[in-house]
């Protein structure tokens, strides 16, 4: 039965490009060139998650990332269109600041973070990118953020406090 549901789930993903990259090894005869692919998967509705992938023709890192990030899926807690409160991710370099933002506001984020928070079904945020800006290190950064974020049910309950107290 749970195998069903992950079939469900699959075709209903949406995937984009982060980026691409072409890459080289040197060796002996010469140079090899491959591509790097960085993609994002995720169901406009609080399930996403990244992969990265690398082959010699850019088709196949791609499908190679998107098998990785089918594999990295998670659910992120979201109340009404926007995230349950304030976070800071970090990943290596790359630190990204995400805030809730009131309805009508829009998705404010660029490059990786825009790509994640849309996939993620986050219709209204405000973020800032920081220190680096190497969009693997920012979309890893952003994946912390969004891991880290709580969700309001679960600290009404361990508190011991109504849901609406916790969060305005």
């Amino acid at each position: 039965m749970p195998e069903e549901k992950v079939e469900e789930q699959e075709v209903e993903l949406k995937d984009q490009v982060i980026s691409i990259r072409r890459v080289t090894k040197v060796v002996k005869g010469g140079k090899n060139l491959s591509f790097t692919a960085l993609v994002a998967v995720g169901n406009e509705n609080g399930l996403v998650g990244i992969g990265k992938g690398k082959a010699r023709e850019v088709p196949m890192a791609i499908a190679k990332a998107v098998q990785a990030a089918k594999k990295d899926l998670f659910k992120v807690p979201i109340m009404k269109t926007t995230i349950p409160h304030f976070i800071k991710g970090e990943h290596c370099g790359g630190a990204v600041v995400l805030r809730p933002a009131s309805k009508g506001t829009g998705v404010i984020a660029g490059g990786a973070v825009r790509i994640i928070m849309e996939l993620a079904g986050i219709k209204d945020v405000l973020t800032k990118s920081l220190r680096s800006n190497n969009p693997i290190s920012v979309a890893n950064a952003t994946m912390n953020g969004l891991r880290k974020l709580k969700n309001a049910e679960l600290v009404s309950k361990n508190r011991g406090k109504p849901e609406e107290t916790i969060w305005q």
